[in-house]
């Protein structure tokens, strides 16, 4: 006789009480249930109930509600496989939780709904640990951990009127567009000074990657003015860098495009956590050990672009293309924005 898959019943529950009680042998209900003798041992065994010499036993109402309440403790997406299957799925196209629990959401596309949490919990769950799908994750952390700030960077002297602290209060709360935080992404000096400029617009996130051979600020401005150059002056109002020193000649920005800049505190990372968190999103796809020298530019475009067009919570699950696109329309009449990605 096949054995079966699914949940004991009550009724058999009720059955296995009997036949116990009968000295039936294990072996025997199991054929006439037409389980595996494993699985009515493990039934005994989890749900054997024992209160003192006086009621201890297998119990069936006991034990059906015992069963009960272990499987509400059992985590969503482990009672729910097509859910758990949407949810890997997602993660293999590098959506974060956030992004897949706001996309459930929004789409309503199945009748299941799970947080942001809950994927979390799933994820370092003992599933998911074995499934490794913390490597899914943008960070890729083993076991989830507290952020910590990095040592700062640089000893650059910055004019009063270019610190952050007199960057006008409407860039700090996303009121407008065209303001954009800066940063540099570098890998292992074996590899040579090949580096990333990575720039990201405040309120639509929108990404543009730039290859560098070298730390040069002269360089790196440079490929900044190429790069915004293009786009509408209401689009390309101020940037927000570090205090690194390859950011030394941002007043060429000023000259050539009226672009203001601002610089954060010595160790306030955190100043500028639009292109922090993306610099850690990216880690996933060109970690530190990358010879980026040897990456093509539309390889980096194409990175860029699949990033650009992967809906955000703080978009409504919109994306960065898509909200930066509709700005420019509105502002120049046009809506390309697929040639500012990446070089």
């Amino acid at each position: 006789m096949g054995s079966r898959y699914d949940h004991i019943t009550l009724e058999e529950r009720h059955l296995i009480c009997r036949w116990r009680d009968a000295k039936v042998p294990v072996r025997v209900i199991s054929e006439r249930l037409g389980r595996h003798p494993s699985t009515v041992h493990r039934e005994i065994r989890r749900n054997w109930f024992d209160d003192g010499p006086w009621l201890r036993g297998y119990f069936a109402i006991a034990a059906d509600q015992r069963a009960s309440s272990r499987r509400r403790r059992v985590g969503k997406l482990h009672r729910d496989p097509e859910l758990a299957h949407f949810v890997t799925q997602r993660l293999r196209e590098t959506w974060s939780p956030e992004q897949i629990a706001g996309h459930l959401k929004a789409t309503r596309q199945l009748q299941a709904y799970a947080c942001h949490e809950t994927i979390y919990r799933y994820v370092y769950g003992p599933d998911g640990r074995a499934a490794e799908l913390y490597k899914l994750l943008p960070r890729m952390r083993r076991r989830r951990r507290a952020r910590y700030a990095r040592r700062p960077r640089g000893g650059l002297h910055i004019p009063l009127q270019n610190t952050i602290a007199q960057r006008p209060a409407h860039i700090g709360e996303r009121q407008g567009y065209g303001h954009w935080e800066c940063d540099l992404i570098a890998f292992r000096q074996e590899y040579g000074r090949h580096n990333i400029t990575t720039l990201v617009e405040r309120r639509s996130r929108y990404l543009i990657m730039i290859k560098n051979p070298s730390r040069s600020s002269t360089g790196i401005m440079a490929g900044l003015a190429e790069r915004l150059e293009p786009l509408p002056p209401p689009m390309r109002q101020s940037i927000t860098f570090d205090r690194g020193t390859e950011f030394a000649f941002f007043a060429t920005l000023k000259r050539s495009l009226e672009i203001e800049s601002y610089f954060c505190k010595p160790q306030a990372p955190w100043q500028k956590g639009t292109v922090e968190n993306t610099n850690g999103r990216l880690r996933r796809f060109l970690p530190s050990d990358t010879d980026i020298a040897l990456i093509p530019p539309e390889k980096l475009l194409e990175l860029t672009t699949r990033l650009n067009r992967i809906p955000r919570k703080c978009l409504g699950y919109r994306t960065p293309e898509d909200v930066l696109g509709e700005q420019i329309a509105a502002t120049a009449g046009t809506r390309a924005t697929n040639g500012l990605c990446a070089t």
